[in-house]
This record gives C-alpha cells, structure tokens and sequence, in this order.
C-alpha cells in the first residue's frame, strides 16, 4: 500500500478524508487559545495556523527555523515560541492540533516534512540568528524527532533550512511543478526538500551555522565493526540495511530506529518498537524460520539492531514473475505449477506461524512483505516489531491493511486471520477489499474457484472460516486515539449484495442490467455527495486534497460528466455548486486540464453553462500559463486542447491563436525520439497519456485535424516515438511502459492510454511500428488480473481502451470486453445499499473519475451506453476528421 493514504482514511470509515479536517475540540494546544495581540492575524493554512503581525513584510525566500516536539512537550514548545515572538512580532505557524503531530510524526509520513511542528520566519540573517540564540535558552535541548531536511541547532529542537516563505512553482525536469526559490539570475528553480539538508549552490552558510554543519558530517561509522552496502528500505523511523560484520565476514541486517519519530497508533516511537522486535526475537531463538539477532548498537542517537542476513526474496515479488492472469491466455500447466508452488508455500508459512505460537508469540504483521522465500522454496518471517507474547494480550499497532485482524480478534486469531488472507491472496491478490466487511471473503473464494478449479475446496473454506470469524461487521485495523473519528461514525460500505453482483455477468447482453447498473451506480455517487461542504463535494482520492475537489481528476467536475455522458442524468444543485465554487478560486486550484480550472471549464460548457464557462476561462487566461509542463494532465496540452475546443464553440480567431502559442511553447520543448530515457517515472519524465509524451501527440492530432498543417502530424509521430521508446514488449507480446522496476498497462501513465493516442494518429497515417505497437497493447489489455478497478489505473481503464478498438457491433457483445465486464465484480462494493466501487489502494470507497465509481461509470458508458462515452478529446474523431482521414488514405 502506498502509506501516503493511511492518514486519510482516520476521519471516515467509508472515504478518504483530510486528516486536517477538525473539530474546535481538536484545536488542542494552549497556545490556540490565546487572546490575539493587537496587531496580529491568525488563519488556517491546511495543517497550519499562522500568525502573522501586521505591516511586517518578509521575503519570498530565505532562513527559516523549524521546532520539533514529542507529544509531551509539543504545548509546552508552542507557548515557548509564542511567548517570544508575539511582543518581537516575528511571523510564525504551528501545527493545528495533537492528532495532525501525531500523524506528520507516523512511521510512513513524508520524511521530507517529518518533525517540523513549528515554523518561524525571520527577515533577515540578523533577526535569523538572535530567534535562534535566544530560544536555545527558553527550548534548546527539549526532546522531539530530528528534522532530516534540515541543519540542527546544537542539541534541537531548533532546526534550520532554506527556502520559500511563499508559495511559488516551477516545472522540474520530470515535468511536473514543484515549490520553487529564485536563483540569482531570476530564475525559478525547485526548492528542494529532501530527507536531507540541502543548500542552494549561490547561498552561503552563515559563519555562526558552520560549526553545527561539521557536527552534522562527523558520525563516527569508521569506528563500527559493521560495513553498510546497500539500502532495503526507508520509512520515517529509519533505515534497513545489508551490510557486513567486518569482524567475521558474515553478512548481517542493520535495522535503525530514531528516536521520537515512526510513531505507530500507540504512540510508541521506532526505537520502542525495534526493543520490542529484539525482545521477541530473543524469545524465538532457535526457529529456523526466524532471524537471529547478531547484536546491537547505538550510533549517535540512533538505535541499531542487528540479525541474521536471510538469502531470499519478499514473496511478494514473485507475484509479478508467477502469478498466471497477470498474462493474457496462460497456459494450463503454468496455472497447474502455480496452484502447486502457492500451496507449498503457504503450508510453509502456516509451519513458521505455528512455531511461533508455540513460543507464545502472536506476529501479528504477517503479509508478503514480511515472508522471504528461500531458493529451496522454505521461508523466513521478518519484521517483528509489532509482535507480541499472547499472555499480553495487545493488539498490533501498525498493519498492512489486506492482512489486518477486525478488532474482535485477539489472541492468536489475529494471525490466524492474517493466514486465511494469504490463502485467498495467493490467488486472488484483493483482500484489501475485506476491510470494507469480511463476508466479500467467500465471493472472493468463488471467484478463486472459478480461476483454479483445480484447488481443493476445502483449502478455501478454511480460509473462509478463519476470515469471517464471529461475522464481526467492524473494520480491520487497529484501535487508536488518531483513528477514534472514523471508528465512531457509522459504516455505509459493505461487499455488494447479490443482487448487484447478479447484475455484472449481464452488462453487453442485457439492456436492462445496464439500466439499473447505472442507476444503482449514479445513486451511490449521488448519496456521497456533500454539497454543505466547501472543499469538495464528492469523495475522491486523496489528491483532491492537494488539487481541490473541482478538478476532472478528481473532483465534482469529473463526476458529474461522468454521469451526464453515461445517459445518467443532469444534476442542477450540483452543476450550481461547481459553478459557484469555480469562481471563488480555491487557493489549491491548479490551471491544468484535469487537475484545475480548464477542465471545469470544459466541464461547466459541456453541462451547458456556457457563460459560466467562458467567464471562467476569460480568468484563466490572465494566469502565467505559459510556464506550466506541456503535459496532459496539468500542462499546455490540456490547456491548449480545450481553448482548441472553445475556438470551435465560439469561433473566436484569439482563442484558436493562444491555442496555437501553447502548441508552439509544446513542440520547443519536445526534442527528438532519443531525448527521452528507456524509463518512465521515478526520477525520470513519465511516458503516457497524462503525463507523458502521448498527451502532446494528442493534441497535435486534434491541431492537424483543425488546421490540416501535416506538421503537426510530424510532431504527433516524434511525441508518440518518445513514448515508445519507454515501452517494452512481454513474452506474451503485451506492451507496456517501462518503469524499472515493474512495467504498466493502465490509461493514465501505462501502455493503454498510449494507445489512445496511437489510434487517434492511425486514422490519418499509417505507421507499420504503431500498428504493431498498438497491437501489443491489445494484448495487454486482454489479461484477466488488474490490481484496481479505477479508470486512471485499473480495469476501468482498460475497459474504455478495450472498447475503444472492439470490431463488434457493440463493444458489450466483445468477449473480452465482456470478460472485463464481469471481473468488474470483483471490486464491487456496496454503499447505501448501491453499487459502488473502491479507490486507489482499495481500502475505501472513491466517487471521482480518475480513481472511484464515477470512471467505472464512464468505462461502462463507453462500452455500453448508445451513445459510447469518453474522456474529452478521445472519442471520435472532430466534424471533418473522418473527411482528412479519407483524403490521407489511413486504415
């Protein structure tokens, strides 16, 4: 699971919400309670409240300090910093309550902001140096977690960086937009912030920093017997690394821990947790499938435990390479060898489980992750920094959410709970779906029989049984104080009932099951709206907190052409609500096509609200959009694409030339085939229809097709090169892009949405490679297994690619549409008592229509509806493109 989204799913049981979202109550450090001083202002800022003095101008950029704290001592930090800058009126902000400390603090929160509770603002080096002596009297040498992008001050809590004091952006060489400081020459360049303190080249240190710079860079590892060659992991309580014992040769694990930081739901930090892990280890010495503990160390003030070095793989690594249905058409012996590979291993782990039991120890993390396998296919459970002897009776803390006990476990069931999800999960890898409710369990365990008919019965009952347990109707997770709001608000979501799961097999045969799928679908959305809110009406992803909840992405615009394209009706309150909304400008509001205001404007013409649209747009193009990234998603494409889009609505000659500006300012900055890596993501620019290369090739076609200047064709041909180039072909002849370390099929970033933009150049020219190209993406879409169900990344998205090449007369009546129609099932849920569908990482429910039920919806109508849906810009072909497609001779 991406840890970023364990956060947001602590305010409701049933969505993704911001983390940020509190009550007064919660509000709970003394210094929010203060009289404000004459002179001084206070607002909320997301996470932050920040005081700032009137008439004290500060830069856009330089020093600045940070604070750390523990829960302890976090009011006592706050009042100290307020009590000195108030009379001095030195701007500062601080974290808005106890529980968003907590979670800037978790063991997966971002280790580049980790730590930092408290801001303050000086205006200069001067001022700069006297809030930091001056403090170290009052705090110096209080405890809290080390800030890792910054510098330290002496002891802490004081922590120094520099950067932005507003907000300002710049596209990065990835081509997307990242905060940004100003070099000398004037030029906007990232302001980075690493998990490790980084100095702009052009600022000098200060002469009073240098001595705590040479104390940051004298950690005494030449006095180690230990030698670190490489690094397994990172999360924010430290490190995990291979190393070796200098002393023996022998190769070791040196587990970190850091004081006061990784907190898990108890409030323990990561060095609690690894005297913990030490002590259980101790108590399993002698089981083979344990590591065994080599020693311990400190160095500076982090902990170090040291264990056996296993030679092995996380089995879930072998998912990839094993698992048949991530394939189209497996054979049957594959299928046969696997069923008899996955049952070996998990007897194996149920072995190692068993032996811990005996020593009386729960392990209480078990999942993929934390099983190595060895060549000879035995395994070793690591990672115990969560377990605990039975006589204790404690619950795991921190857990992965596909293998986490309901709360009405305890004892050794919660690991037997963790046993019958590997069971199914070696299978079916989808019980993250049972924390919307254990009885998805035995429709999972169907849908396993149904892939492997060869596996036997009984294997799966018993998964069942130890599953369900009591039936409990709880989530599974973890009791906590962070998590104690969603606990107390009811739960909407359930595993879809019979009657929707009835209805799926039916989609492309039964007219009257797409009736009441859409029906049921557009029911649940409309269920989740919240229109008393300002931030968003719909639920989505987690990126609607980054984003708004405006955007097509996700947000309300997205969702309501969803359901006007699938036939699923207009929603006036609504549309009022967007329009409303739109020109307030939120101030996380972004330009771009699908994740800002251009999409909502296209969305609001679509609707009808054309006044609307075009006043919006007017405001939009007094923005600096010139210097955004030329992708798709947020860049000049889009943008470019949908003032293509007003030209033709409106007829306005300016609004076609800014069209053209933007595909002037794409194509400079395009270059060549080869300019582009072999790798997609990461550190390197992605390939794909939103953010890569593909989005660009889409709007040159649009612009050939609205000027008929072949020139642009030929940039359509280099964009798609480009993206290709970052593709790579399966033995089973499925293309997908190629990120190092994993290779993607899916529309947003993957090989479908490549191939989107293929097909719209195809009907103009032929290209035997893009043919083939298109072709390989073909068969990446015919595979039976996808990890999500969403448009952007999952089955949805396939879906729409799928009938977006489909040779039958419906796309319902194609088989392998059909196939994908069904499997569909697999992710249903219920909310409210109406189909809905899980988000990102699945563990809760997303309406919006890159991620949610509202691009299911629309994957649906494309396959579907009489009148096949799109996202904008990919459906057929403008008025006279069929016209030019002729007149070029293409397929």
């Amino acid at each position: 699971m991406d840890q970023r989204y364990d956060a947001y799913c602590m305010a409701d049981p049933d969505f993704y919400d911001s983390p940020t979202e509190l009550d007064e109550e919660d509000l709970d450090f003394t210094a929010s309670g203060y009289p404000m001083p004459d002179g001084w202002t206070r607002h909320t800022q997301d996470i932050w409240l920040v005081y700032r003095p009137d008439g004290v101008t500060l830069p856009l950029q330089g020093w600045k300090i940070h604070v750390s704290a523990s829960r302890d001592n976090a009011d006592k930090v706050i009042s100290a910093v307020w009590d000195y800058c108030t009379p001095l009126r030195i701007p500062f902000k601080y974290l808005r309550g106890q529980q968003i400390h907590h979670t800037q603090n978790m063991k997966y929160a971002d280790r580049g902001s980790s730590g930092k509770l408290v801001t303050i603002y000086p205006v200069d080096e001067t001022q700069f140096h006297e809030i930091l002596q001056a403090l170290e009297q009052r705090i110096g040498g209080e405890p809290g977690p080390y800030i890792l992008s910054d510098l330290r001050w002496n002891a802490g809590p004081l922590y120094v960086r520099y950067g932005g004091f507003v907000e300002r952006h710049v596209v990065s060489v990835k081509g997307t937009q990242e905060q940004a400081i100003e070099d000398p020459a004037g030029n906007l360049v990232p302001d980075r912030r690493d998990p490790a303190f980084y100095l702009p080249p052009w600022v000098t240190l200060p002469e009073f920093l240098k001595p705590h710079w040479e104390a940051r860079n004298t950690a005494p590892l030449a006095d180690l017997p230990y030698r670190v060659e490489r690094v397994l992991h990172f999360s924010n309580g430290g490190g995990i690394y291979a190393g070796t014992d200098t002393r023996s040769g022998e190769q070791v694990i040196l587990k970190e821990a850091r004081p006061h930081a990784g907190l898990s739901t108890d409030g323990a930090d990561a060095v609690a947790r690894l005297a913990r892990e030490r002590k259980i280890l101790e108590q399993l010495a002698g089981v083979a499938s344990v590591p065994e503990v080599r020693g311990s160390f400190k160095l500076g003030e982090h902990h170090f435990l040291v264990e056996e070095f296993i030679e092995g793989r996380p089995l879930n690594k072998y998912f990839g390479e094993r698992y048949p249905f991530n394939e189209p058409d497996p054979d049957p012996q594959e299928i046969s060898d696997y069923v008899e590979w996955a049952l070996k291993i998990c007897r194996q782990v149920e072995n190692a489980v068993a032996a811990l039991h005996e020593r009386d120890v729960i392990f209480g993390d078990l999942h993929p992750y934390n099983v190595l396998v060895r060549a000879d296919d035995n395994v070793t459970l690591i990672d115990f920094e969560v377990a605990t002897l039975v006589q204790e009776g404690l619950r795991p803390p921190l857990g992965n959410p596909a293998f986490a006990a309901p709360r009405d476990r305890t004892g050794f069931d919660i690991d037997r709970y963790a046993l019958g999800c590997l069971r199914l999960f070696m299978f079916l890898p989808m019980t993250v779906l049972l924390r919307h409710g254990t009885g998805k369990a035995r429709h999972l365990a169907r849908e396993i029989s149904r892939l492997f008919p060869q596996l036997p019965q009984k294997f799966l009952d018993v998964a069942v049984r130890d599953i369900e347990g009591n039936e409990s109707a709880g989530e599974a997770g973890n009791a906590s104080p962070a998590k104690s709001r969603a606990d107390q608000r009811p739960r909407h979501t359930a595993p879809a009932n019979e009657e929707h799961l009835a209805r799926l097999p039916l989609l492309g045969v039964d007219p009257a099951a797409w009736e009441l799928v859409r029906r049921s679908m557009a029911d649940a959305i409309l269920a989740s709206a919240t229109p008393d809110r300002d931030d968003r009406l719909f639920p989505g992803d987690i990126a609607q907190f980054r984003s708004g909840g405006l955007n097509l992405a996700h947000g309300a615009a997205g969702v309501l052409y969803a359901l006007d394209v699938t036939g699923a009706g207009r929603f006036p309150e609504h549309e009022e609500w967007l329009a409303n909304h739109a020109m307030r400008r939120d101030q996380r509001a972004r330009l771009g096509f699908y994740d800002g205001l251009h999409g909502v404007a296209y969305t609001l013409d679509q609707l009808g609200h054309h006044s609307s649209a075009l006043e919006l747009l007017d405001l939009l193009l007094k923005e600096k959009w010139q210097s955004l990234g030329t992708d798709l998603l947020s860049g000049l494409s889009g943008i470019g694409l949908n003032l293509l889009h007003f030209a033709r609505q409106t007829g306005s000659t300016t609004l076609r030339d800014t069209a053209l500006r933007a595909a002037e300012l794409v194509a400079g900055r395009l270059g060549g085939e080869s300019d582009v890596g072999t790798i997609s993501g990461g550190d390197h620019p992605h390939s794909g229809l939103l953010q890569g290369s593909s989005g660009p090739a889409l709007f040159f076609v649009r612009l050939y097709e609205d000027t008929t200047d072949t020139a642009f064709l030929d940039l359509a041909e280099t964009a798609l090169r480009q993206d290709l180039r970052r593709c790579l072909t399966r033995e089973s002849g499925a293309l997908h892009v190629n990120e190092g370390w994993r290779s993607m099929p899916y529309l947003a970033t993957g090989s479908a949405g490549v191939a989107l933009a293929l097909q719209a150049y195809l009907r103009h020219r032929t290209d035997e490679r893009f043919t083939t190209a298109a072709e390989g993406v073909r068969r990446s879409s015919a595979s039976s297994y996808y990890v999500q169900s969403g448009l952007f990344n999952g089955r949805a998205g396939i879906i729409a690619h799928a009938a977006s090449i489909s040779q039958f007369r419906s796309p319902g009546e194609d088989p392998e549409v059909r196939a994908h129609l069904q499997a569909l099932s697999w992710h249903a849920l219920s909310y409210q008592g109406h189909l809905a569908f899980p988000g990102d990482q699945l563990v809760r429910l997303s309406m919006d229509l890159a991620t949610g039920s509202a691009g299911v919806l629309l994957a649906l109508g494309a396959a579907l509806h009489d009148s096949p849906a799109s996202l904008p810009f990919l459906g057929p072909a403008w008025p006279y493109a069929a016209r030019l497609a002729g007149a070029d001779g293409a397929a």
